[in-house]
């Protein structure tokens, strides 16, 4: 199938690759990227993706999204499909699926850079049954898992709830740290404890190294994304009347890393912004 895909950043890029290696033909665009693996087709403005029965995007907002769909697919098919997999929210795509020209539905990921690159992501999907077994094959090619969550939106709002979740994980982790810190505990053997205890999530057991050696671990997912969907995620209980206590908290200590030159590092950041509010650099 020929596939257009928006957005080729740490994420997309990776998904568009296991796109075209499970052997579609892939026209990508992004206005950052210069260079492209050989085996997707970059064009040189958005609109040449509306070419394609099928477009995605993994772009870093509503309002890229918003642009992308009402102005790059200006000229699509009738029966063009749009696939938004970033995560925007679910009231941007909910009012994008009722004016756009075209058929569009929500496919937000989740998962870390690494995980892209394998094809190990989790996507939550808001579409029409008809619509979804429309685009699971596309979907198989590059995530592990897929669920359909519901009618068009609730992909997004599944994303933030999961990120909800991770986001106080994180946090929890973090302050877990610091107690054990405080009690004189070695760390290292601190958090052997944690992962075989009743709070040893598998979250708890993959971010390891991105707790204890920051400085060697990379980034698998930044202060100002998590920051970002969280926001997005408190939006949405504003707007339904729901106060979100842990969340609030946890968005709290994002903006106060940001605010301290945290954004661009891994979530799991948190603990030196904690340290740094608790008058203290490090172990």
């Amino acid at each position: 199938m020929l596939i257009g895909f928006a957005g080729l950043g740490r994420m997309g890029l990776p998904m568009a690759s296991h796109l075209a290696w499970a052997g579609h033909t892939v026209l990508g665009y992004d206005p950052v990227l210069v260079e492209a693996p050989e085996d997707i087709t970059l064009v040189a403005s958005m609109a040449e993706l509306a070419r394609a029965p099928l477009t995605i995007s993994m772009l870093p907002d509503g309002a890229t999204t918003r642009t992308f769909v009402e102005e790059g697919l200006a000229g699509a098919a009738p029966q063009h499909l749009h696939v938004v997999m970033g995560t925007v929210g679910p009231a941007v795509v909910r009012e994008l699926a009722a004016t756009a020209m075209v058929d569009l539905i929500d496919a937000p990921v989740s998962g870390s850079v690494s995980m892209a690159q394998a094809g190990t992501i989790t996507t939550m999907v808001g579409s029409s049954p008809e619509q979804y077994e429309r685009v699971l094959p596309v979907l198989h090619a590059m995530t592990a898992a897929q669920f359909h969550s519901g009618p068009v939106g609730a992909g997004s709002a599944a994303k933030l709830a999961v990120n909800a979740v991770l986001a106080a994980l994180s946090q929890g982790v973090a302050e877990g740290l610091l107690l054990a810190e405080a009690g004189g505990l070695d760390l290292t053997s601190f958090y052997g404890v944690l992962r075989g205890s009743a709070a040893g999530a598998p979250y708890v057991g993959y971010k390891e190294e991105a707790f204890l050696s920051p400085d060697t671990a990379g980034v698998a997912a930044p202060v100002s994304l998590i920051r970002k969907d969280l926001g997005l995620a408190l939006d949405l209980a504003r707007t339904s009347g729901l106060t979100l206590p842990a969340s609030e908290a946890a968005f709290a200590v994002l903006d106060y890393a940001t605010a301290n030159g945290l954004g661009q590092e891994d979530m799991a950041q948190v603990l030196t912004a904690l340290r740094l509010r608790n008058g203290s650099r490090g172990a």
